[in-house]
């Protein structure tokens, strides 16, 4: 299949530039130039006027086995693991739908989403490029105890990353402190001691795999991130030395405000009253963080903890307003999502546009750069492609003459 995407701006990962055209064959970008460098061209075009073209989202922080119900856990306790590798198929489609061709998958249940990101790959099933975590690994009565791996102590640790290796993931996920959706446990204290840390992540660098930690109090977050994690997950509670050391040592941190957010707007719909508690006690304080951060110039990638109560699967964008209004530029934020949050990944094909790469990309009206709910809300956006292909179900231009049909009926 062959496209020409031309007659609007396009945001490459990094910048917005006027008057480039966008060449897609055999499901990659095969030429970005000047406009008038396609003159004659006799294939099929999408007209871009009045819109943006840029490469699709990337969602850093993902729980597809979860499915945003006020109590998401009860909800999963539900299902069989057949039944809940269809639901979490289910939910990666609608995020892909939602303009994100992209999720870290940061913790699911019996490695079903292992399953779901390899039937993706095969071409089976359409969805974006999931990248998998298996069992979170998390101390004895932790957070993330209910599904996640409990080991304690620096041998556990290890060999707990080492399962985790064997069945096949894409990164080691550590909890390094309480958190919000587990009963019993404060989100400030540290759950595992700066030594079971650095082994676990000594550990998943020995096999080369990148590390994510669940840090929301700066004991925590010190622990892992002096240990070497990729990532920081939430950092609520960053104080001083953490901002600082998280800067010189180049940390990513993933804020994933949509997930308080969603929950004080929905709770009074069935969210546990000691979670609504909890998110009342944090929410100013993971606002000033992600701010602080921002302004010290941290490396930040958009992550949305999707799967948490409200926090809908298809609805991941909604993360990009959250972050600009707390500070962020439009164009931070674009970056954010694509470009910085691949590059977190490890994902060399997506997030940017770039000859060679993937043809994942996000047609949306207007100036994201400008006006943020270009991007951020799907009413938005005018086409969702995956390898040069519209996602079904998801909207799509028309013959290329500025219309709109609905895609349902498209193959992968």
């Amino acid at each position: 299949m062959t496209l020409l995407f031309t007659g609007g701006r396009l945001f490459d990962g990094k910048t917005m530039q006027d008057g480039q055209a966008v060449l897609v064959e055999n499901g990659r970008i095969a030429k970005i130039a000047a406009a008038g460098t396609f003159s004659g061209f006799a294939g099929e075009t999408v007209d871009c006027a009045g819109a943006t073209l840029m490469p699709g989202l990337v969602d850093c922080h993902v729980h597809l086995c979860l499915g945003a119900e006020g109590d998401p856990g009860g909800a999963q306790d539900k299902l069989d693991d057949a039944g809940m590798a269809l639901k979490a198929l289910e939910r990666a489609q609608k995020t892909l739908r939602g303009g994100v061709v992209a999720v870290r998958d940061c913790g699911g249940r019996n490695y079903v989403e292992l399953r779901v990101r390899d039937a993706i790959k095969a071409g089976t099933f359409e969805g974006p490029v999931v990248s998998a975590s298996g069992r979170v690994i998390c101390m004895t009565g932790g957070h993330g105890n209910r599904t996640g791996r409990v080991a304690d102590g620096k041998d556990d640790v290890i060999r707990a990353v080492r399962e985790q290796i064997h069945a096949g993931v894409d990164q080691i996920k550590i909890m390094a402190t309480g958190g919000v959706m587990t009963p019993g446990v404060d989100p400030e204290d540290a759950h595992y001691s700066a030594e079971e840390m650095a082994a676990g992540i000594a550990e998943a660098n020995r096999f080369r795999r990148r590390t994510v930690s669940h840090a929301q109090g700066a004991e925590g977050i010190l622990n892992a991130v002096r240990g070497g994690v990729t990532s920081i997950e939430h950092g609520i509670f960053m104080d001083d030395d953490c901002l600082k050391e998280m800067i010189e040592r180049g940390t990513y941190l993933v804020p994933t405000l949509s997930a308080v957010a969603n929950i004080l707007r929905n709770k009074d719909r069935g969210i546990p009253e000691w979670a609504v508690r909890k998110c009342e006690r944090v929410y100013q304080a993971h606002k000033a963080s992600f701010r602080r951060f921002y302004e010290a110039g941290g490396r930040i990638a958009m992550g949305t903890d999707a799967g948490t109560p409200y926090n809908l699967h298809g609805e991941n964008a909604q993360e990009l307003r959250y972050m600009v209004e707390e500070g962020m530029s439009p164009i931070d934020a674009l970056r954010a999502a694509t470009a910085v949050a691949a590059d977190l990944v490890g994902l060399e094909q997506q997030g940017r546009l770039a000859e060679g790469a993937h043809a994942d990309l996000l047609l949306v009206d207007g100036d994201p750069s400008i006006d943020i709910s270009r991007v951020a809300d799907r009413a938005n956006h005018r086409a969702v492609y995956k390898s040069g292909r519209p996602a079904s179900g998801a909207p799509r231009m028309a013959n290329g003459l500025g219309g709109f049909q609905s895609a349902a009926a498209s193959s992968f």
